[in-house]
Order: C-alpha cells, then sequence, then structure tokens
C-alpha cells in the first residue's frame, strides 16, 4: 500500500471520528446519564426524548410488565427502589441506566433571622503583643512557636475553655519562675510546647503576649428543620473568625431569635448588611454541635414562631434544580419572614458535596430596593423552586450585590446527620 492510500485512508477515517458524535445512536448515548435519582411522588418522569424505544428491566414500574418496550414520554415510577432501564436504538441495546427512586423526605423551611453564639475549642489566639520588660522588648508567644489561629487547648494539664482560665495561670507560673506546658490545636495537629512568662514592666504583671478569644457571634438565616428529629440547619458556609479567617473550631454554641433593625445596602464593591438584636440569655432555639463547609448544624429545643411557610415541603435533588424563576425565604424587618422572587442562572452538575452549587440572581423589585440585592446575615435563606426546597444562599457577589451563590439542599442535609435515601426496596 502506498503512502498516498494510507494517507487517504488516514483522512477517512479521522472525519469519520470527527462525525461520530454527529451518528443518531452516538448522540443518543452520549445524553444519557448513568444513574438518574427521583422521588416516588413523581407522577411523571421524563427521560430525555429520543428516536427509539426504552424498555423497563424490571416491573418495578407500574406503566408495563418486566421487559415491555415503551415509549420515554411515557416512563414514570411510583414506588420506591432500584429500577434498570435500557435504551435501544432500532432493536439495538445501547446503555443501560440506573433509575433510584426514594420515598419523598420533606422538612420545613425556614427563612428566619437568628442569633448565633460559637463557644471555641479551647482559647482562640487572634494575635500576638509585645511584652517590654526591664531587658527589653520581647514576643513570647511566638518564642513558643504559638501561631494566629492556633486554640489553646490545655496549660499545665488543665482543660482551658474560657479566656478568664489563662490569666491565673499565667501568673502563678510567674510568680514561681516556671515555664507553661501549652497543649495547641493547629488545623488537624496537636502541638506541645513550652511558653514563659514575662514580667511588663509597665503593667507590674507577667505576660505570655497573646490576643485571645473563647466565642464569637453573629446574624445569619436558617435554612431549614425537621419537625420528626429537631435537627435543623443554617448559613451555607462556614462561620470563620473575623481575625484570623479561619474557621471557628468549635466546643459548644447556641441560637436564639433575632429582630432586623435595619438594612445597610449593598452596592458595587461594598456588600450589605442587616443589623440585628439578639440576647443570648434569652430562650434558646437550639444549640450547634457542627460548623462545616455548607453552614452551622445542630438540635432544636424550641420551634421558631410559625407562618405561612411553616408547612414540610419536599426537598429537592440536585438533578431537579432548574434555571429560570424561584423564590427565597428571608427577614428584611422585625422577624417576619417573607418571599422574594430570584433567579437561578446558572446550576452546577455535583455529584459530590461542594460549594458554589448555583448561581442566583435577585429580581424582586422590592428586595432590590430595600437591600440592594444579597446581604450579609442573608447566608442561609432557603431557595425554593416548584414548590421544593432545593438549597440555600451563601455568597454575595461583592461587584454585583444582585447576585450570589446558593448551596444544594442536599449537602446540607447530610451535613444535618439526616437520611434522605429512604426506599422500600419492592424491587427484585
Amino acid at each position: 500500500m502506498n503512502k498516498k492510500c494510507k494517507k487517504m485512508i488516514g483522512l477517512i477515517l479521522l472525519v469519520s471520528l470527527l462525525m461520530l458524535p454527529w451518528f443518531s445512536p452516538v448522540k443518543i448515548y452520549l445524553s444519557l446519564p448513568n444513574d438518574v435519582m427521583l422521588f416516588s411522588s413523581n407522577e411523571h418522569f421524563d427521560l430525555p426524548q429520543l428516536s427509539g424505544a426504552v424498555t423497563v428491566m424490571s416491573n418495578q414500574t407500574n406503566q408495563a410488565p418486566t421487559d415491555q418496550a415503551i415509549h420515554a414520554s411515557n416512563f414514570s415510577l411510583s414506588e420506591s427502589g432500584d429500577t434498570d432501564v435500557l435504551y435501544t436504538f432500532s432493536n439495538i441495546p445501547l446503555k443501560k441506566v440506573n433509575v433510584s427512586v426514594y420515598d419523598e423526605y420533606r422538612v420545613i423551611p425556614g427563612g428566619h433571622s437568628i442569633g448565633i453564639n460559637l463557644q471555641t475549642e479551647g482559647v482562640l489566639v487572634v494575635g500576638h503583643h509585645i511584652v517590654t520588660t526591664e531587658k527589653g522588648e520581647v514576643s513570647p508567644s511566638e518564642e513558643a512557636g504559638i501561631k494566629i489561629g492556633d486554640s489553646i487547648l490545655e496549660i499545665n494539664n488543665q482543660k482551658i475553655e474560657k479566656m478568664e482560665e489563662v490569666a491565673p495561670l499565667v501568673k502563678e507560673a510567674g510568680n514561681k519562675n516556671k515555664l507553661l506546658a501549652v497543649t495547641i490545636k493547629r488545623g488537624s495537629k496537636v502541638i506541645n510546647t513550652k511558653l514563659k512568662p514575662y514580667l511588663d514592666k509597665d503593667e507590674e504583671d507577667y505576660r505570655i503576649g497573646l490576643y485571645i478569644r473563647d466565642s464569637a457571634a453573629g446574624i445569619g438565616t436558617m435554612t431549614f428543620y425537621d419537625p420528626a428529629n429537631k435537627r435543623y440547619g443554617a448559613l451555607g458556609h462556614i462561620i470563620s473568625d473575623m481575625d484570623t479567617r479561619k474557621p471557628v473550631e468549635i466546643n459548644d454554641g447556641s441560637i436564639v431569635e433575632s429582630n432586623v433593625t435595619e438594612i445597610k445596602k449593598g452596592e458595587n464593591g461594598i456588600p450589605g448588611e442587616k443589623r440585628a438584636t439578639f440576647d443570648m440569655n434569652n430562650n434558646k432555639l437550639g444549640n450547634i454541635t457542627k460548623n462545616t463547609p455548607f453552614g452551622i448544624f445542630g438540635t432544636l429545643s424550641d420551634i421558631p414562631e410559625k407562618n405561612e411557610w411553616s408547612t414540610p415541603l419536599p426537598i429537592g435533588f440536585p438533578d431537579q434544580v432548574q434555571e429560570g424563576k424561584a423564590k427565597i425565604l428571608t427577614v428584611i424587618n422585625g422577624e417576619k419572614v417573607e418571599a422574594f422572587d430570584v433567579e437561578i442562572v446558572n446550576t452546577v452538575k455535583q455529584e459530590a458535596p461542594a460549594t458554589k452549587s448555583m448561581i442566583i440572581k435577585i429580581t424582586d423589585e422590592r428586595l432590590l430596593r430595600e437591600t440592594g440585592g444579597i446581604v450579609q446575615g442573608m447566608s442561609g435563606s432557603p431557595i425554593i423552586q416548584n414548590n421544593r426546597i432545593i438549597g440555600a444562599v451563601t455568597h454575595v457577589f461583592v461587584n454585583d450585590p444582585t447576585s450570589g451563590y446558593g448551596v444544594h439542599i442536599e449537602w446540607m442535609l447530610k451535613e444535618a446527620g439526616i437520611d434522605i435515601y429512604k426506599q422500600n426496596k419492592k424491587a427484585s
């Protein structure tokens, strides 16, 4: 075979390869998912509308007996379980798709403004300061290798939970001219070090050169709560310390109802914020047991005040989120939860938990007039589409306060320890 023929065959093969995605069977195959999830309450589920037939390989469906071919537009399931669906094209098997059907799960949407108080694990190091001694200036904590963002867990084998527990130990060690045995946590590592107190000549007291904090407080929005087990989720994002910018490792925490008193409107480059009052000594709504990238979670001890949205709504899987109209629930005045129009302009296919699941844009004229768009304190506002809770507002775009990110409700429910994948296994 001469070189000219080889080139011609190579060119034909290349053109055929480039044209392959345009052939109907290949286009059908590429358009089909490997797995589909839906709820058994769905009266109808639209499989991709193709020119071939669909063969249901299980007697799970209520539409056709085993192995009977049906058209994609007539396919629906009403019982939970797993069903294999085989696509054919001109009687040639193309692809088998696993359809997992789950019993519908409902939670009550939030939208309530909440006050948040977190007790850190140990005491958090938020800064260093210089101690002026008779011999000069020194930074004791830096000498000991303690860094901003570390949590002090123990001093001299005594567990530390409050800032006021530190000073007596420092004074005692200074008076006895002894070193402090300090246990710190840095990320996932636990580190032991020695820390020397120095006598500050100006204050005439012993100092270790640290700024510390044992709590963090703020406001946010509740996303959902489950009336069956009292578990709730809020915020949709992690709480980080305002000084260290690192996630707050929590020992304990609580939430209470808050009252929105003022809105500072957002502008391009300057995020707005809700301003609210709350009293952590009032009746607590619940505790905080987790601070994660998907929000804060815990158990309610009291149910938030009921409103027109206090009826359980079904949740929506990520695959059910659509670009288009939706609503968010939030408070912009007092404690009244209200619904406002938004548009989902983009949704990201996520097969594993991840933040930034969708992009939303505020379209409600009143909300834009009152807040300028998404503001701080609105994080956690539930997103509702087609009468389903599909996610929560998480972040605002600094350069466009009318838009921001949302996270899928599925990821928040997982973090809350709620099992939404309940099936009555009826398929053989």
